[in-house]
């Protein structure tokens, strides 16, 4: 999907194992070096991205945002987890975040998806439809601010019995897929 933006043609595509090193390193000045110390981090490491649903968006070639989302079983739901989402500097402030939010969102209900849930700021992701009545009776596995605990039902009522824990479910990488790991622990 083409989207331009200031004069700016912008493509939101599939992530490729070669998009690997820029988008950590997108990531690493987006989200500094506590990244891989938030709870979220819990419920990803070890896993692979849900399929079609990691994107990259380039601009002459190099990367310059990116989006993912994660399998979970959202308290006997199941869910996407949407995150990271960064944009790089030099192109904040142009809507691209909310546009590859958006193309995401629209990507995951059109593939059968019913549910999203994200740690966010609440005041930017309500634009999305995300609230924190959705997942009110959900726990995350660690800290998190209850206020930026939220959900999106992509279905109507997919969220309803969600009680309990959210689990990691996504796939484990198999040999030679790029697993997803917690730097902290590498040597």
């Amino acid at each position: 999907m083409n989207f331009a933006m200031n004069s700016f043609m912008t493509s939101f595509d599939l992530e490729s194992p070669a998009d690997h090193g820029a988008r950590e390193a997108l990531l690493d000045r987006a989200f500094g070096p506590d990244r891989f110390a938030k709870t979220c981090e819990r419920l990803r490491e070890g896993r692979l991205p849900a399929d079609g649903l990691a994107f990259a968006v380039r601009e002459a070639g190099a990367l310059v945002a990116t989006l993912r989302f994660w399998h979970v079983d959202a308290g006997g739901v199941p869910a996407l987890m949407l995150g990271p989402v960064a944009v790089d500097a030099g192109h904040q402030s142009r809507g691209l975040g909310g546009a590859l939010i958006r193309h995401g969102l629209a990507r995951a209900a059109e593939i059968g998806h019913k549910a999203v849930i994200l740690v966010g700021d609440a005041p930017y992701y309500n634009r999305f439809g995300f609230e924190r009545h959705h997942v009110e009776r959900l726990m995350l596995p660690g800290p998190v601010d209850p206020a930026r605990f939220l959900g999106l039902e992509l279905s109507a009522g997919a969220l309803g019995k969600a009680s309990g824990l959210v689990r990691a479910t996504g796939a484990i990488p198999l040999r030679g897929e790029e697993p997803v790991t917690d730097r902290r622990r590498a040597a």
